[in-house]
């Protein structure tokens, strides 16, 4: 016997169908949610517009081939010395164009609003692979580049020059590149001047191993941000009004009186160009097995003459590749802010003598602007004999800028101490007996 089937439900309302989130209705008492009844970070997360991309692609280099403007060669290197690429067939020399005047990145710091990525800065794909492969247009061959490491490859059939330009997300290929201007009998004389004078307490052998000529020009990977922010700072001032001793001898104290103030600062502030490591490797300061921070010692880059990317700029050097996205800098850009906030704020409080100790602080970052950027580094390093420790010289590819560690015997800086100290205290003895 049949049975009667079941009433059908009634028609949907005009606009919304199968999996239309209207089928299914919230919770009582979840949705929707007044952004203003949450905590400040979620709120601030919620209200804050999405990142808006810059596309600084070039589609002329997708193919991995960049061409000779005048013979079509694909043999093309960096003019060393020179910001010039130059065809090694039939020496023709072009100038890439600034990277700041192609997407005008130097302008608009003042109508900065939330969070501005440019292509090449967008967040690592947690799939991506560092293995990038090319067809030869020239002989059909497949041409492996390993982008960890390099971003260019020649065709071992004919001899065609590829380059990784396709901005693919494996975070190795930036917006732009700042190129070598220092060339290596440059770099090599700086870093062998630095170690001359410091060779008295270096180690000895380092002294034996030391070979200069082994120095490696790098293209760092760094985020270059654009900021408009404002700040408050919020301390005590003091102004001294007198001071004066009491006791005698041993037991002899001074003593101050001041007027304690309260000290409330405001400052807007736009930020143009502040450099972020984006290597979780060399952000790693840890003194104990490494000098990283040297990196940092050799600032600043002239990050106003960088160009677009082109991986031509990079035949001949190695790169490292980025590693950390936006989000994951964020804490360390806010700090610096912060630091430059303090700055700004320091003319206005030298009228207190004793100083300002600021006891809470306030930032608001109303927009930032990121750029994935190349820099140039000459870098020696020498691992301590015996020891987790790796030390590095490093130079600035474009102004000669050296800062370095160097492995030292300590005995002979606890000797040069010591007899500092013993002569010190004969020249005292010896004013002492004159008087």
């Amino acid at each position: 016997m049949s049975k009667t089937p079941p009433p059908l439900p009634p028609p949907l309302p005009p606009g919304i169908g199968p999996g239309s989130p209207q089928d299914v209705p919230p919770l009582p008492g979840t949705f929707p949610v007044d952004p203003a009844t949450l905590p400040k970070p979620i709120r601030d997360e919620v209200l804050a517009p999405d990142p808006v991309a810059i596309d600084t692609e070039s589609d002329e280099l997708k193919d991995g081939q960049n061409h000779c403007p005048k013979c079509g060669a694909t043999d093309i290197k960096q003019r060393p010395g020179t910001d010039m690429l130059i065809c090694l067939f039939c020496r023709n020399e072009w100038h890439g164009e600034g990277v700041e005047e192609a997407f005008g990145l130097g302008e608009g710091l003042d109508d900065l609003k939330g969070t501005i990525i440019a292509s090449g800065a967008r967040d690592i794909a947690a799939d991506s692979k560092a293995l990038m492969t090319f067809k030869c247009t020239g002989c059909g061959a497949e041409v492996t580049v390993n982008t960890q490491s390099s971003m260019t490859a020649r065709c071992h059939w004919c001899r065609h020059q590829f380059g990784v330009n396709e901005q693919v997300d494996n975070g190795a290929v930036p917006d732009a590149v700042l190129p070598f201007k220092i060339k290596k009998e440059h770099a090599v004389e700086r870093i062998r001047q630095f170690v001359d004078k410091r060779k008295l307490f270096a180690l000895k052998a380092f002294k034996e191993q030391f070979s200069p000529e082994n120095v490696v020009g790098v293209y760092m990977p760094y985020m270059i941000v654009d900021g408009k922010c404002s700040a408050d700072i919020i301390g005590q001032g003091e102004i001294e009004t007198r001071r004066y001793t009491r006791g005698s001898g041993k037991s002899k104290k001074t003593y101050y009186d001041a007027d304690v103030y309260d000290v409330d600062r405001h400052v807007d502030f736009t930020v143009d160009d502040l450099p972020l490591e984006s290597s979780r490797e060399r952000g790693k300061l840890d003194v104990k097995v490494n000098t990283n921070n040297i990196i940092n010692t050799i600032l600043p880059f002239d990050v106003k003459n960088a160009v677009k990317w082109n991986a031509s700029y990079l035949a001949g050097y190695s790169s490292e590749k980025r590693d950390s996205d936006v989000e994951a800098l964020r804490p360390r850009l806010e700090d610096q802010l912060l630091s430059i906030a303090r700055c700004e704020v320091e003319k206005s409080v030298r009228s207190f003598d004793r100083g300002v100790r600021w006891e809470s602080e306030r930032l608001d970052v109303h927009g930032t602007r990121w750029v994935a950027m190349y820099l140039p580094v000459w870098l020696y390093s020498y691992q301590e004999p015996g020891s987790k420790m790796l030390h590095y010289i490093a130079v600035n590819g474009r102004t000669g800028e050296t800062m370095g560690s160097v492995p030292v015997q300590h005995w002979k800086l606890l000797l040069a101490a010591l007899t500092a100290g013993t002569v010190i205290e004969g020249l005292v003895l010896m004013i002492l007996a004159a008087q």
